[in-house]
């Protein structure tokens, strides 16, 4: 299972999915060098194409120049996955001022597997959000929880997203009139799968199966679109919990993240 999900993965989310908002892409040799909206590069790759450690060196050189030269880019990010063979990446890596940020791991697992009724405290409606207050509410719990203090800036851009494509779906779990658990659900173009993204729960409302209930919605969601998987980049924090969902852990990720020089 665990090798069909990572091949599935492998053949369907990395290059073109990854990127398919990006304002432009330039490809050099296996690299894809995307420039982001809001100023943001990101490079990734299907593989590496069986390159040695100098090989490495020269793409991630490449990569850099590549970015240096285009101007008008806040940072860079090189996403990393722990099943490539990738000789000498992470020593060029940081040779060139790319800095790995922490690991998370790549989550996957069926939708009609996730699709469960959990039981959850009485009181809380579990809904997708419909208007603007509901997403922006739930920015702010999100922003509490991580000391987000950029929250609505980010929720106001949610807003904005959610009102230009309608696949794209923020859920909300909500108890005494307030947002206390979010979950957006974000299905890829042409694959088979569902991204689980920006799951936050209120610490006082944890380890009540709240977040569980908002995956599963979720999962039904991704059901009712015809999609197979959900797939998630994870915490060590949100890793188990996911777990208990039924994701299983196919690989990891680490971002390697480097800010140009001012030009």
């Amino acid at each position: 299972m665990r090798q069909e999900y990572l091949e599935a993965y492998d053949s369907q989310l990395r290059t073109g999915a990854e990127i398919a908002n990006a304002v432009e892409v330039t490809e050099h040799g296996p690299l894809r060098l995307a420039t982001m909206p809001g100023g943001q590069g990101f490079i990734t790759y299907a593989d590496l194409g069986g390159a040695d450690a100098d090989g490495i060196a020269a793409l991630v050189d490449a990569a850099a120049e590549h970015f240096r030269g285009l101007g008008g880019i806040s940072s860079v990010e090189w996403k990393t996955r722990g099943h490539d063979r990738a000789p000498g990446l992470h020593d060029s890596l940081v040779r060139r001022g790319f800095v790995p940020e922490e690991p998370e791991s790549i989550m996957i697992g069926e939708a009609r597997l996730l699709a469960q009724t959990i039981e959850i405290p009485a009181g809380v409606d579990i809904r997708r959000a419909r208007t603007d207050a509901e997403v922006l509410a739930a920015g702010e719990m999100q922003g509490e929880v991580f000391a987000d203090a950029e929250w609505r800036s980010r929720a106001e851009a949610l807003v904005a997203r959610l009102r230009a494509d309608d696949a794209v779906e923020l859920w909300i779990a909500v108890a005494e009139g307030a947002v206390v658990s979010a979950g957006r659900l974000e299905p890829v173009a042409r694959t088979d799968f569902a991204g689980l993204w920006g799951g936050a729960t209120r610490p006082e409302w944890r380890g009540r199966g709240i977040y569980r209930a908002l995956t599963a919605e979720r999962a039904r969601s991704a059901l009712s679109r015809g999609l197979r998987y959900l797939q998630s980049d994870s915490t060590e924090f949100s890793r188990p919990i996911l777990e208990r969902s039924g994701l299983i852990r196919v690989s990891t990720t680490t971002p390697y993240v480097w800010t140009p020089p001012s030009r």
